[in-house]
């Protein structure tokens, strides 16, 4: 028997004793950790941390602030994290994302303050730069990164592993949700593939696509605010439920709820229109109005399209988009946003940033050989 078969035996037996033992509350949680370190060891083979490597290090199975910190100077620093603890974290990640709903509630408590962000695309040093401007995530200072994390930038794998870390160190102190570019198609032609392989290796494109399929697809702050990578749906009367209720562990489809959402636009004009990126579709303000006023919600925060100035208010200000890549792809000359709320009223404020240098790599320096014929 392969060793790897022998010692997962191994680990379903102990957790069935355990089950017997101690019942199925324990054992939910025993078994994660087992899943989470069995895990490990089996994607990463046999490796080992070698005694020359001076990077970042998880001590134990918890993701401290310290590993995260110094991982970011790593990554600053051009410097890699080793596969071991990359492996680490992404399959915690895993384990973590497939517990939560497609439609995830978040409580902002009054007095309290809550960020939203918009596509990062692989732009590092600009991420850093959000958090350098308005503080690392924590329980009092939480995020939402509202999707497309990879592609077109060249730094996408030193922003996923970030973005997991802080996730795995405090899970209450950031949320992610998938994007249209959190997919298998967009990663092979956008890049994200060719730089996962560049970085780490063949297993990780596999794992990353298991764990996009995890991310949830839209979250609720306070009951109030809607928060989704692209917008709203080609019918009427798409209840929140609905949105919960959609079964999210795949790739994305080509039509449906799961499709608009990561899809769609908004258009200046009334009704719906065909979408001028050929999938899902335009929307516009009486859509809006309707959602809202059907889910008893005030606001539609989304992202999804570049903007001059990093953000747009439409629809009579009922809807925002946000984007937090900075001269996206080294040429658009954009400013990048995010978006503070302070409870309770969750007034919007919109704070804009510019560009920093990064290392001279090219934007889509993974990207797909035909597609770098026309950077």
């Amino acid at each position: 028997m392969p060793t790897q078969v022998g010692i997962a035996a191994v680990a379903v037996a102990f957790v069935a004793v355990l089950a017997m033992m101690l019942g199925a509350a324990a054992d939910t949680m025993v078994a994660a950790v087992v899943v989470v370190v069995l895990g490990t060891w089996w994607w990463g083979g046999s490796t080992e941390v070698e005694p020359q490597y001076s990077g970042a290090k998880i001590e134990g199975d918890v993701v401290t602030l310290d590993f995260v910190k110094k991982m970011m100077d790593d990554f600053k620093n051009q410097k890699c994290l080793h596969k071991r603890y990359a492996f680490q974290i992404v399959l915690q990640m895993r384990e973590m994302l497939r517990s939560q709903p497609s439609l995830v509630d978040i409580n902002v408590p009054d007095g309290s303050h809550f960020t939203v962000c918009g596509d990062v695309h692989g732009q590092f040093y600009d991420l850093i730069n959000i958090f350098e401007l308005n503080g690392l995530p924590s329980e009092e200072n939480p995020y939402l990164f509202n999707v497309d994390f990879v592609d077109r930038g060249s730094f996408s794998v030193e922003v996923i592993l970030t973005l997991f870390a802080l996730k795995c160190m405090c899970p209450s102190a950031i949320y992610l949700a998938r994007g249209n570019h959190e997919s298998r198609s967009m990663n092979k032609i956008y890049g994200f593939e060719g730089e996962v392989r560049s970085k780490l290796s063949e297993k990780f494109v596999e794992l990353f696509a298991e764990v996009f399929c995890c991310l949830p697809l839209a979250h609720v702050i306070n009951q109030k605010v809607f928060v989704v990578h692209g917008g709203l749906f080609s019918v009427d009367g798409v209840k929140l439920s609905d949105i919960k209720a959609v079964d999210r562990f795949c790739e994305p489809p080509e039509e449906g709820l799961m499709c608009e959402l990561l899809w769609s636009d908004p258009q200046p004009f009334p009704g719906r229109g065909p979408s001028k990126r050929g999938v899902g579709l335009s929307f516009g303000a009486d859509v809006t109005r309707k959602f809202l006023q059907d889910n008893n919600l005030d606001l539609i925060v989304r992202s999804h399209e570049v903007k001059d100035e990093g953000y747009e208010i439409e629809h009579d200000g009922k809807l925002i988009t946000i984007f937090s890549a900075p001269n996206y792809c080294d040429q658009m000359g954009n400013k990048g946003a995010y978006i503070q709320f302070e409870a309770p009223d969750l007034k919007p404020n919109i704070v804009t940033f510019s560009a920093v240098p990064h290392p001279d790599v090219k934007p889509m320096a993974y990207a797909n050989n035909f597609l770098r014929m026309f950077q």
